[in-house]
């Protein structure tokens, strides 16, 4: 248990990104009724996926983290949460069929309300409003209205997450992640894209090898394995008020979890030392993750590192690198180096999303698929240079037919971007382009396992 702790002891710290509330009082109460409310997670849970984790830093499982760049309560929606979890499921049977390693599925899901931003006001037509900090916090209208912090949102985030998760867990143990519907997971709109056939060539491999086992006694119902699957969910911890509103004492251990999600992580602007998301952090149980991006120093990385995991736990830290396509190669190997020569075991994680942003002619944000899949490339070549793992990637994408970034087999291009741009925030993979980067993600992992295996020879 971290010494001189408690779940507001960040409050002595300097807070960044945090709305100002107009009505302490307001704030008051709804934290104080979310205090009341049922843990969404639970801490035997948290411990399991650290555990998971300290496999993935071995180089004995592969971490997916993806889901939406920010939830909505617009559109929130049965059918959202089940096309996402479908992608994610369909990127970890192609990632786990390459590599023989399992895949630990971890959501950008049932949480991920709050969003930081570049600038506390944004103007419009010479109207200056407070900026959309996300749908936990205020409304994303350009309205005096619904741009005012509303802490009463906070409590609508917790009961869309309390659903989302409902269905989460009905969907991964129900009988829906069971392998043998793995033909079924494909989207129809993926039709025209070459991916798609190629999964479902993958199905039919995986269908073959399922036949063969029931032949020789093993089917779901003697091995629970198959028709269930382990999804975790995470979002960055950044509204504070909420993340110590749902952190609870666990009656089992003593320690202290935020039960809000199973992994919660801090953000590239919230990274530095003396802050209070960190402090925050480090007194939860938690795994944590945390950006890394050009700004910052390896001596200021091992000591966030010392604050965030001083016992040195396995599993306890993943480091997400967000570089850009051009800068990876450059920046990542310093970091590299110093976490090795410290001995901190950590797994590293790719987000190749924040760092290739592009403003095209038109007026849209858009995230060019060849610069995502560069950064990739540049991660495992970097990894591979120095000795280290590349552990995982951390994506932004969304099992709806979206066009926000371009390029891909589906060749979206900048004058599709107004066809279906349905972003809150930043572009997001839609499906056939995260199928598209799982199978060629997957090809870096299978000769990355191919290497590891004649060096162990």
């Amino acid at each position: 248990m971290a010494t001189n702790w408690a779940p507001d002891s960040w409050t002595a710290h300097e807070a960044r990104q945090l709305p100002l509330y107009p009505d302490p009082d307001a704030l008051t109460a709804a934290t104080d009724t979310l205090r009341t409310y049922p843990p969404l997670v639970f801490a035997g849970e948290a411990r399991g996926l650290t555990a998971d984790l300290a496999r993935v830093a071995e180089g004995k499982a592969f971490l997916l983290q993806g889901g939406d760049c920010a939830e909505s309560f617009a559109e929130f929606h049965p059918n959202n949460i089940r096309d996402t979890f479908r992608v994610l499921l369909q990127m970890a049977v192609v990632l786990t069929f390459a590599s023989k390693l399992p895949t630990v599925k971890l959501g950008r899901m049932a949480g991920q309300f709050a969003k930081p931003r570049s600038a506390d006001t944004e103007t419009i037509d010479g109207v200056e409003l407070p900026s959309y900090r996300g749908d936990n916090v205020n409304d994303i209208a350009f309205t005096p209205e619904g741009r005012a912090p509303d802490p009463k949102r906070m409590v609508q985030g917790y009961l869309q997450s309390a659903a989302t998760l409902n269905l989460l867990r009905a969907f991964a143990s129900g009988g829906y992640a069971n392998l043998h519907q793995v033909h079924r997971w494909t989207h129809d709109f993926m039709g025209r894209s070459p991916w798609a056939k190629k999964f479902a060539d993958v199905a039919d491999r995986i269908g073959e090898a399922l036949e063969f086992m029931e032949a020789c006694g093993i089917n779901p119902e003697t091995v629970p394995q198959l028709k269930g699957t382990q999804f975790y969910t995470s979002h960055e911890a950044l509204l504070l008020q909420y993340e110590q509103a749902m952190t609870r004492q666990d009656s089992l251990t003593g320690d202290w979890y935020d039960t809000s999600a199973h992994m919660l992580w801090i953000g590239d602007r919230t990274r530095f030392e003396g802050s209070a998301h960190v402090e925050f952090l480090r007194g939860v149980g938690n795994p944590i993750g945390m950006k890394c991006g050009p700004s910052l120093e390896p001596d200021a990385l091992l000591r966030l590192l010392d604050t965030l995991n001083p016992a040195r736990i396995a599993g306890r830290m993943t480091l997400i690198t967000r570089y850009g396509h051009d800068k990876i190669e450059t920046g990542l190997p310093k970091l590299v180096r110093a976490v090795q020569r410290e001995g901190h075991p950590v797994v590293w994680s790719c987000d190749p999303m924040h760092g290739n942003v592009i403003k095209t002619n038109n007026g849209y944000k858009t995230r060019p698929f060849e610069r995502i899949l560069a950064e990739v490339r540049g991660f495992f070549a970097v990894h591979r240079a120095e000795g280290s793992i590349a552990g995982g990637i951390h994506v932004e994408m969304t099992g709806q037919n979206v066009t926000e970034c371009t390029g891909g087999a589906m060749d979206v291009t900048q004058m599709d971007l107004a066809d279906r741009y349905h972003t809150h925030c930043d572009p997001r993979l839609n499906a056939g382009q995260s199928l598209e980067l799982a199978f060629l993600l997957a090809e870096m992992l299978n000769v990355e396992m191919e290497e590891r295996r004649r060096a162990a020879a």
